[in-house]
């Protein structure tokens, strides 16, 4: 049987928000312990596969959190509960057990992928997925990519991507020219992010910016070697070797929901305060609502602090409350067309770890009796990529978390059995 961990607050997730809980929890006396299954800290947003390979502000945040007595435990995944003051991880060497009085919950988002016909082809990746993999050694020099979604991070993944030798022949924004439009003059009130912007637009100014197309096809034999954009009106189709297509975020919800916490919208219920609705457990970053680094960090300094029993600072609460009212505008002028889904072909996979297609589950009513018939949701990613897409095909949801919320090994999961110590 593992040992017992005990700590005050327990904190799952080393992205923006879980460093910045972790910090305002530790900072105030309390022993804290930082949990994280990547190789580094920094989540998604900051993903490294070394500390000396983060960018500046994770290395930044790190530092101030070694002035503490903080704990941080990567390559460490959370996979049950096994009694409410206790989480059961796995890691390389075997499991441990977590105590808490407090729980943070920092477990930030996932891409977003709507299948299209071609889209499981060699060369098709996700936005932070093809990033991740550059930064892992991929060699994109000279390569012809297209870059295809929705969202502020087009931009970026682009510019990233350029840096790093690639050929960008253009970059594709699904919501209208009128929304960007609007989006734009909202970022007035968002002075750094505007900056941000239009330095990132600078970089790449002879690349073309399309709003209001999206891909409908990609095509090659063996790997993607083009790629056909429509926007519902017209199509237009150009060579490439890669295509990094992104239709925004979802939340890593999956332990909020086996710990009992209540959703609003897709994202875990808080208070002001980060507290979910379950007693001792709080919540921060893109799990409770998706609006960048910057907001994410807002929300864990407030979640680190009443964790800790201290009252929030007046100017973070001011704060989040101002990044909320910014986020519910991301979601209205980035929001889908529903166009995007008429293009999804029969034939076209939508699970793809048990190659369940379109066609497939046409004929059912709701995700367990897909997943029931079909095997939809039941290969190695666990629901995580095809769940999301079903629930914007078909308005499906995924209401059954049960443990290991991640794929464990069968001793982990005989260790999830034993009584607690």
């Amino acid at each position: 049987m593992s040992d017992l961990l005990r700590h005050d607050v327990v904190v799952v997730g080393a992205g923006p928000a879980g460093l910045a809980a972790a910090w305002a929890a530790a900072s105030r006396g309390k022993r804290v312990a930082l949990l994280d299954d990547n190789l580094a800290a920094g989540g998604q947003i900051w993903h490294a596969n070394s500390e000396e390979s983060l960018p500046p502000p994770a290395k930044r945040w790190l530092a101030k959190l070694r002035k503490t007595s903080c704990e941080i435990f990567t390559r460490t995944a959370v996979v049950a509960r096994p009694s409410p003051d206790k989480l059961l991880a796995e890691t390389a060497d075997g499991a441990l057990r977590f105590g808490f009085d407090k729980l943070v919950l920092a477990t930030g988002s996932r891409e977003l992928f709507l299948p299209f016909p071609g889209w499981t082809l060699p060369g098709v990746y996700g936005l932070g997925g093809l990033q991740s993999l550059v930064k892992s050694g991929l060699s994109v020099a000279g390569k012809h990519i297209i870059v295809a979604g929705t969202g502020p991070l087009l931009l970026p993944a682009a510019a990233f991507l350029r840096q790093r030798g690639a050929e960008i022949l253009c970059i594709v924004e699904q919501a209208p020219p009128a929304r960007i439009f609007r989006f734009g003059f909202r970022l007035l009130s968002h002075p750094s992010m505007l900056a941000t912007g239009l330095a990132l637009r600078a970089r790449l100014v002879h690349v073309p910016y399309d709003t209001g197309w999206f891909p409908v096809r990609a095509e090659g034999d063996g790997k993607v070697t083009s790629v056909t954009l429509t926007n519902d009106l017209r199509e237009r189709t150009y060579d490439c070797d890669m295509l990094a297509c992104g239709f925004g975020f979802v939340p890593n919800i999956e332990l909020s929901l086996l710990l009992g916490c209540e959703l609003d919208r897709g994202f875990v219920r808080i208070t002001d305060k980060m507290e979910t609705s379950v007693p001792n457990i709080f919540c921060a970053g893109d799990a409770a609502g998706i609006g960048g680094a910057e907001a994410a960090i807002v929300r864990g300094l407030i979640a680190g602090a009443a964790a800790a029993g201290a009252t929030p600072a007046p100017h973070l609460l001011f704060s989040n409350r101002r990044w909320r009212r910014f986020e519910r505008r991301l979601a209205r002028i980035f929001a889908l067309r529903r166009e995007i889904h008429n293009e999804t072909g029969e034939d076209t996979p939508v699970c793809r770890c048990e190659d369940v297609t379109l066609r497939n589950l046409r004929r059912y009513d709701s995700w367990r009796e897909a997943k029931l018939q079909t095997r939809i949701g039941m290969g190695s990613c666990q629901g995580r990529i095809c769940g999301p897409a079903c629930q914007h095909l078909f308005g499906w949801r995924n209401d059954s978390i049960r443990p290991p919320v991640l794929p464990a090994r069968v001793d982990t999961l005989i260790e999830a059995r034993k009584k607690n110590p």
